[in-house]
C-alpha cells in the first residue's frame, strides 16, 4: 500500500525560506532562490516574482499558515503584503547544508580566480593556475566568509598565502602612464621614479613630460594623490595594463 503524504505538506523546488522570529513566534515565507537578494538590493520590486506562495507560514515545509491574529500581535498588522515585506527586509535566509557547501566551494573558487588574475610568480612573472592558488589557500588556512563578496576577500587571502604557505607570490605590477606639465616634470621626477619598480619610457616635449612605469598596485593611490596635489589638476595618471605578466609584458 502506498504511503499517503499529509495533504497540507508543501513540496517546493528552487526555494529559499526566509525566517523571522517576532513576538515569540516563528514566521516564514517561501521565495524563489536569488530573488531575496534582488529584492533587498532594489533590483526586484514585484512581490509576485519573489514569492513562490503569497502567504506567511509558521512552517513552510509543513504548510502551516500563520494565523491573522498572530500576525496582528507580532507585526501590528494582519496585511500579508506588509508582513512579507518586513520578513524580506529583516528575516534570515535559511540555507541547507548541501547548498551552503556548494556556495562555499563556488566562493572559494571565485576568490582563487581573482588572486590568480592579480598575482604572479616573482621569479617568472607568470600567473599561477587557479588550482595552485586553491592549494595554497588550503595550506595557509584561508577561511572563506560567505557574507562577504569574493573581491573584498582577495587582499586578506593574498596576505595569508604570502605569510602561511610555501607558494612564492606577489601582486602583478601595473603599467601606468604619467602625464604632467613639463614645468613640473623636473621637480616631480624623483618622487615618481621612486614609486616605480621599472621605468619603461620617458618622453619630454615642449609643454608635456610623459613617463611610462611599472608600479606595485599599492602605489597607485599615492601616485595619483601626488599629481592631484602638485599639478593643480593638470596632471594625469592612466592605467595601461592592470596586471603585467611575462605573457603580456
Amino acid at each position: 500500500m502506498p504511503i499517503q503524504q499529509p495533504s497540507n505538506q508543501i513540496k517546493l523546488t528552487n526555494v529559499s525560506i526566509v525566517r523571522l522570529k517576532k513576538g515569540g513566534k516563528r514566521f516564514e515565507i517561501a521565495c524563489y532562490k536569488n530573488k531575496v537578494q534582488e529584492w533587498r538590493n532594489g533590483v526586484e520590486t514585484n512581490l509576485d516574482d519573489v514569492l513562490q506562495i503569497s502567504n506567511v507560514f509558521t512552517n513552510v515545509s509543513k504548510g502551516e499558515v500563520a494565523k491573522s491574529n498572530d500576525l496582528q500581535k507580532a507585526f501590528g498588522t494582519s496585511s500579508v503584503d506588509d508582513v512579507v515585506k518586513e520578513i524580506l527586509k529583516k528575516g534570515e535566509v535559511q540555507v541547507g547544508e548541501k547548498e551552503r557547501e556548494h556556495d562555499l566551494t563556488a566562493l572559494r573558487k571565485e576568490i582563487a580566480t581573482l588572486v590568480a588574475e592579480k598575482c604572479v610568480d616573482p621569479a617568472t612573472q607568470r600567473p599561477y593556475p587557479v588550482g595552485m592558488i586553491e592549494k595554497a589557500m588550503t595550506e595557509a588556512g584561508v577561511s572563506v566568509k560567505v557574507g562577504k563578496n569574493a573581491k573584498s576577500q582577495v587582499a586578506e587571502t593574498l596576505r595569508l598565502i604570502q605569510a602561511c604557505s610555501k607558494l612564492p607570490i606577489q601582486r602583478a605590477r601595473m603599467r601606468v602612464r604619467v602625464v604632467i606639465p613639463s614645468t613640473d616634470g623636473e621637480r616631480l621626477e624623483p618622487q615618481i621614479e621612486s614609486s616605480a619598480e621599472r621605468i619603461e619610457r620617458t618622453e619630454k616635449r615642449d609643454d608635456i613630460w610623459e613617463i611610462v612605469v611599472l608600479i606595485d598596485p599599492t602605489q597607485f593611490k599615492a601616485l595619483n594623490d601626488l599629481l592631484l596635489k602638485e599639478c593643480m589638476g593638470k596632471g594625469r595618471l592612466e592605467t595601461l595594463t592592470l596586471a603585467v605578466t611575462a605573457d603580456n609584458s
